[in-house]
């Protein structure tokens, strides 16, 4: 019967008696599945004029009956629950017929499966068909077990029944045809209290299972994972592993879609959760009001021009290197990677290197040694400097980002300033481009662990008073977009009022907490004065009173 392999099925019959019962073989042979004859010839046959037509003779066309498929471990009382026969020949089962009803229960389709070579063959409309063994479980019970194969739908309800009714049906077409399959019959499968997706634990297995479960309705899908060592039902009825399987079943997990987690299921990764230590800032009213900073934030600065947001950064850094053994990257777009150095060194030195007459004045021994401390030795390879002065385009600049962290190894970024990097983005309005960044800024954060100090320009306040006159700052002056405020975790203005006749409050900053998602904590925070001879950042008194909220987890 089998000539040399079907290469066409659901073809008529020459007899006339069925429409798509007929499967071809590559030598033009076929055999119907309707009137169990073969003909040498189909063409002929069709035509009339092949009188080679004869009932088959081939052991695959032996009679057919209930029987256990033995090596399945497939009983034959489950056979004969969904109706599926097989034929022997001297060799044992050749054949497993799966019967296959529409949803009034009429049969109307019978997928035979060739079991020497795991080919299968259709006979009768399949279009009309619902799931494999629908046609025994009435709908609205309280669960429905659905699985990608006619033989694993046996085995898992013959698990299932040994403790438990629970009616279990297969997709007709396996994982690639999974959708389509239970989208034909969604009213029946929800009318389940619970649908418990039991799919091969292979990739296209588990990718069809979570695709079905997007369209189910929600709060009824819950997905099975069995265990490692097998990948689908039958395998496990095949090495007894029963109890193993019902496990599973009431471990299944309740569908939720990507981004949403279920509590419920949460105990573990709750209870083990590692608390992530914060590093002091290098001022204590920062630290009473944030409890310092900590990887996976972004942390802004913002301030008007000249207000010393690049001297608070330059201090960060220089903190960073000498209070932890963690690795510091620095890409400041408005300076070169020496204007970046010098500065981390000035604040070693306590002198303003920066300046070229005091630089060149200064010794230069001391400043080779104030270098090897910070740089090399214990220091080596720990601090890393984009290189190059002036706007990029953004998605290089992110390159070198994820290059810093993931290459350099890099614990801590410090970005300065984020509108040198809307500058080099090169389409739509500032505050779009703004939006863009901030989330890709964000999506660094969380995707490596890193934490990020970003500086932040203001927009032009209203007024005749500006910012260097001492305007104070809110959320709403970060200039172009409220994203900035938004996505950062926390956000730390500069006020001063540089004009002002008094030279104590000319050179001192007052340090405002704008938003504190850890803390919740916002307001003044403290008092950074500038010193001329030394270009630090020294923390003063003020007759504020600092409402201290805790120890510090560090």
């Amino acid at each position: 019967m089998e000539g040399n392999g079907f290469i066409k099925t659901g073809q008529p019959c020459w007899c006339g008696e069925g429409s798509d019962n007929t499967g071809v073989n590559k030598d033009g042979s076929a055999h119907c599945f309707r009137c169990n004859k073969h003909t040498g010839n189909y063409e002929a046959a069709r035509a009339g004029e092949d009188t080679n037509v004869s009932q088959s003779d081939s052991p695959l066309e032996s009679s057919e009956s209930f029987k256990a498929i033995l090596d399945r471990k497939i009983s034959e009382e489950t056979c004969k629950a969904y109706g599926v026969k097989v034929a022997e020949s001297d060799a044992g089962i050749s054949r497993h017929d799966y019967p296959y009803f529409d949803p009034e229960g009429r049969e109307v389709a019978v997928k035979h499966r060739y079991t020497k070579d795991k080919r299968f063959v259709i006979s009768g409309d399949s279009k009309l068909a619902g799931l494999f063994g629908q046609q025994l479980f009435k709908g609205g019970g309280k669960y429905l077990t659905i699985v990608e194969g006619e033989l694993d739908a046996m085995a898992a309800h013959q698990m299932l029944s040994a403790k438990y009714s629970s009616p279990v049906v297969s997709v007709k077409n396996g994982a690639g045809g999974a959708v389509k399959d239970i989208k034909a019959q969604i009213e029946y499968i929800e009318s389940f209290d619970n649908i418990i997706l039991c799919f091969d634990m292979d990739k296209p297995g588990q990718e069809a299972a979570l695709k079905v479960a997007k369209f189910i309705k929600p709060g009824k899908c819950k997905i099975m994972r069995l265990p490692s060592d097998y990948k689908d039902a039958n395998q496990m009825l095949i090495a007894d592993e029963n109890a193993k399987f019902i496990s599973a079943f009431w471990n299944a997990k309740l569908y939720t879609p990507s981004g949403i987690l279920n509590i419920s299921t949460m105990k573990e990764k709750f209870l083990t959760k590692k608390y992530v230590k914060s590093v002091p800032f290098p001022w204590e009213g920062l630290n009473r009001k944030l409890y310092g900073l900590r990887k996976k934030e972004l942390i802004t600065f913002t301030g008007g021009a000249g207000l010393g947001k690049s001297s608070v950064t330059r201090e960060i850094e220089h903190h960073l290197l000498s209070t932890t053994r963690d690795n510091v990257g620095v890409v400041a777009l408005e300076e070169s990677w020496e204007q970046t150095t010098m500065g981390v060194v000035s604040i070693e030195a306590n002198v303003r290197l920066f300046v070229d007459s005091i630089r060149q004045e200064y010794d230069e021994a001391l400043l080779a040694q104030h270098y090897v401390y910070l740089f090399e030795g214990e220091n080596e390879n720990r601090f890393f400097v984009h290189a190059h002065l002036g706007v990029q385009d953004t998605d290089s600049i992110f390159a070198k980002l994820r290059y810093l962290v993931l290459g350099c190894d890099c614990q801590w970024l410090i970005i300065d300033h984020l509108h040198m990097l809307v500058a080099g983005h090169t389409e739509g309005d500032e505050r779009r481009t703004i939006d863009d960044i901030m989330l890709r800024l964000r999506s660094l954060v969380e995707e490596t662990g890193c934490g990020m100090v970003l500086v932040s320009h203001l927009s032009k306040p209203q007024g005749d008073k500006g910012y260097e006159q001492g305007h104070s700052v809110s959320l709403s002056n970060l200039r172009g977009s409220a994203s900035i405020g938004q996505v950062s975790d926390t956000v730390i203005a500069l006020e001063r009022d540089q004009q002002s006749e008094d030279i104590n409050e000319a050179m001192t900053s007052t340090l405002r907490v704008l938003k504190a998602r850890h803390t919740g904590d916002t307001g003044i925070a403290c008092y950074l004065k500038y010193s001329r001879d030394t270009g630090r950042l020294t923390e003063v008194e003020d007759d504020l009173e600092f409402s201290v909220q805790g120890d510090m987890i560090l």
